[in-house]
């Protein structure tokens, strides 16, 4: 065998293995892990209606953003706003298995292991591979894990952070995107977010249209 026929089929072997431990990973650790079993069903989220009757304006924006919270607060969503460069994955939250870290754009290092070498377009639910076709980390600059709600309030109207959107853009990409839609769809063995994308974002233009208050602390 030539060295570099060696070498190419060595370098695929590797990535073969990296893709099977992340296969096998959650099946062993993660959502079937019998300590931290996923949560059956889907949780609810309060409609807008509810919040209604909350006269003050800024005590309403901060009890529509914590009703939202809880989807941002997820393991749907904080799995991809690790503080640090590694993600988390499962209802867990544990380390990303194999070892992955952030890289340019958050798509893994160049020369390393890239995200879309196991995260392919759709989940591929028979072996428990989450997928979408902008699969990666959020930016570091919105790191959410780790840090209270309303730190995490403050941080996504911030524009130096949020990769500049103003209340309109802000609104639109938490009910619109399709990458933020994937919490609802998250596939085989994980706990979807709370609610649906859209009393999600409606939660959310409510909480923008009275203000966008931040909880406390």
């Amino acid at each position: 065998m030539s060295r570099l026929r060696h070498l190419v089929l060595a370098g695929a072997a590797g990535i073969l293995a990296a893709c099977v431990l992340t296969i096998a990973g959650p099946v062993l650790q993660g959502e079937a892990d019998a300590a931290n079993p996923p949560v059956p069903g889907r949780a609810t989220l309060r409609p807008v209606s509810d919040f209604a009757k909350i006269g003050d304006k800024d005590a309403r924006a901060v009890a529509l953003f914590e009703e939202a919270g809880k989807v941002i607060a997820s393991p749907r969503c904080m799995n991809c706003h690790p503080a640090g460069d590694r993600p988390t994955q499962t209802d867990t939250m544990r380390p990303h298995e194999p070892l992955v870290v952030r890289g340019e754009g958050g798509h893994g290092p160049v020369g390393g292991l890239a995200c879309n070498t196991c995260h392919h377009d759709t989940n591929f639910d028979p072996a428990r591979v989450p997928g979408h076709p902008k699969w990666a980390l959020a930016p570091l600059e919105m790191a959410w894990q780790g840090k209270t709600l309303g730190q995490i309030c403050v941080q996504i109207k911030d524009r130096t952070r949020n990769g500049d959107m103003d209340m309109a853009k802000l609104v639109h990409h938490m009910a619109e995107d399709d990458l933020v839609g994937w919490g609802w769809n998250p596939g085989a063995g994980r706990t979807p977010a709370p609610g649906t994308q859209k009393e999600f974002g409606a939660l959310i233009k409510a909480w923008a249209d009275s203000g966008a208050a931040c909880p406390k602390g």
